[in-house]
């Protein structure tokens, strides 16, 4: 899909979608219970729906209606006993969905094929592999799927927290259905420690507790219960971040549906978007990684920015300093890259003079597209954003925006 966004000041009230983030987990605490509960105000992003693909392999039934989540009572998830042949677990692009359920369906036992796309089985699972090769698990690469056969057991797990915090959720979801005691110790400096945060908050809020957790280790015990309870999805700061930045290009945009209360990491947008405005900052992103691509189109378009902690977007849908700093250079931006950090210039842009491409990657969309609001252009592959947010261009054209979508 090409979309073609013309030149616009933004204002009016929109509401934050929900968080991504915490659908995935609501989702999957609310199914594991194997009882009746609803999960509320759900945007059916591609992400979401292959979390929701994968439930329903593993024998979950449930109803949507109305953005909500219904799952039936009495319906437990299920291994593949009495199953012919491998369990499918259809992941699509989500890395979350492809990190939270290798532990759970292992801790259920049986033999899986967890299939995605390309970049998605590139971006690795070696950390499981470390882990669970030890306890005798099976591991079969091919280039869009993981064929994973055996049984989780209760241990303790050497986990290198520097890469993504998704493999340490994905352990906390399973360790609770297997027998024992299970111990978790984060080993180097744990990136995005706030998705452990919401982890755990959403795990006490569906009845796991925790035996012990300090700052580099988490204990939890095996064979509890996951409790039924109706939930309702929070917005989205991590999303809203774009809407937000329309502020910083002399938009007035109110946000409306976001928790002053919320734990989530990239509601921080709040306080970079400011010094953004201020002067040239040194930001640090090792914990708001997926905030990289709009506030390196911000600091482009205001007073440029030394932003660190950058070393994980190359990992990402996209390698998201390379894909992003090429598109900014069709806008003139000047960019020095490092391991671990990336500096924008403060210089002149203007508008670019071909089209822009959103490298299927939607955060790299959404921040092309909230630059193209000063100058009008057009983005290749913008279907991207239907990862995270499909009604993302819907809410630009709310805030006056014109925007035309061609197949």
């Amino acid at each position: 899909m090409i979309t073609t966004i013309h030149k616009g000041t933004a204002h009016g009230v929109i509401t934050a979608p929900p968080s991504k983030s915490f659908a995935h987990r609501q989702l999957i605490a609310a199914a594991l219970s194997g009882e009746e509960c609803q999960v509320s105000n759900l945007e059916l992003s591609d992400d979401i729906t292959a979390t929701l693909e994968c439930l329903k392999a593993l024998g979950r039934r449930f109803r949507l209606s109305n953005g909500t989540i219904t799952f039936e009572p009495g319906n437990p998830v299920t291994t593949n006993a009495g199953r012919a042949g491998e369990i499918v677990m259809p992941c699509r692009e989500s890395g979350t969905t492809l990190r939270f359920f290798i532990p759970i369906a292992l801790a259920l036992g049986g033999s899986f094929l967890f299939e995605g796309t390309p970049r998605l089985i590139e971006r690795g699972i070696k950390i499981y592999e470390n882990l669970f090769r030890e306890q005798g698990v099976i591991f079969n690469y091919g280039t869009d799927s993981i064929g994973i056969s055996g049984k989780l057991k209760s241990g303790t797990f050497h986990v290198d927290a520097t890469v993504s915090s998704q493999f340490i959720s994905g352990l906390l979801y399973a360790m609770p259905l297997i027998e024992g005691r299970s111990y978790i110790k984060l080993e180097g400096r744990t990136e995005s420690r706030m998705y452990i945060e919401m982890t755990l908050r959403t795990l006490k809020q569906y009845g796991i507790c925790l035996s012990d957790y300090t700052e580099n280790s988490i204990a939890i015990r095996g064979k509890q219960k996951y409790m039924a309870v109706d939930s309702r999805v929070e917005g989205d700061y991590s999303n809203a971040a774009f809407f937000a930045a329309l502020n910083l290009m002399g938009g007035n945009v109110t946000i409306e549906g976001l928790s002053d209360e919320s734990i989530q990491g990239d509601r921080r947008y709040i306080e970079f978007f400011r010094k953004l405005k201020e002067g040239t900052p040194q930001i640090d992103i090792s914990d708001q990684i997926d905030l990289g691509p709009i506030l390196f189109a911000m600091a482009a378009y205001l007073n440029g920015a030394a932003i660190t902690g950058t070393r994980r977007l190359a990992i990402k849908e996209s390698d998201r300093v390379k894909d992003m700093l090429f598109e900014l250079s069709k806008f003139g931006v000047e960019s020095q890259v490092g391991e671990n950090h990336v500096e924008i210039e403060k210089c002149r842009l203007h508008k670019p003079a071909e089209p822009l491409h959103g490298h299927n990657d939607h955060r790299i969309v959404m921040s092309l597209a909230v630059l193209l609001t000063a100058f009008g252009g057009s983005i290749e592959g913008s279907e991207a954003v239907n990862k995270s947010f499909p009604s993302f261009f819907e809410k630009l054209e709310e805030t006056g925006i014109k925007v035309e979508n061609y197949a």
